[in-house]
């Protein structure tokens, strides 16, 4: 019952964009990032599970870390606008939670800051920083 509300709005919102002009740029980027990841994590599971390996090589496996670091960025900025956006429009922390899928209020009122600290990382080189220390 409580995911009615936000199941309804993502049923809105699809037949909106449906009625819209194409997927700009960056849909297509993330849209094909996360088709590449699908596409080799399920050529990994077939591998383990005693099938080919799709001429993956070490270096593609060790490449998908990557692919989610990328993904993260290029979602980060979109989920804080509409936060922000949803903010100034009145919606409480309360329900912008039941949207996101958290439990309460203040969960709502932190993401975006966690959002905000992880894109100026990445702007700084932070994260990639550390990625490459380990």
């Amino acid at each position: 019952m409580a995911q009615d509300g936000p199941r309804r709005a993502r049923d809105r919102l699809s037949a909106w964009a449906a009625a819209g002009p194409d997927d700009t740029a960056a849909a297509r980027r993330v849209g094909r990032d996360a088709s590449l990841l699908g596409r080799l994590l399920a050529a990994a599971a077939e591998r383990n599970a005693g099938g080919r390996s799709h001429g993956m090589t070490p270096d593609d496996v060790g490449a998908e870390p990557v692919l989610f670091e990328d993904l993260r960025r290029q979602v980060d900025l979109p989920e804080t606008q509409v936060v922000v956006e949803s903010r100034s429009r009145g919606m409480d922390g309360r329900r912008i939670a039941r949207y996101q899928g958290l439990n309460s209020s203040q969960a709502a009122s932190r993401r975006p800051q966690r959002l905000m600290t992880r894109l100026d990382e990445n702007r700084q080189g932070v994260r990639q920083g550390r990625k490459r220390s380990r």
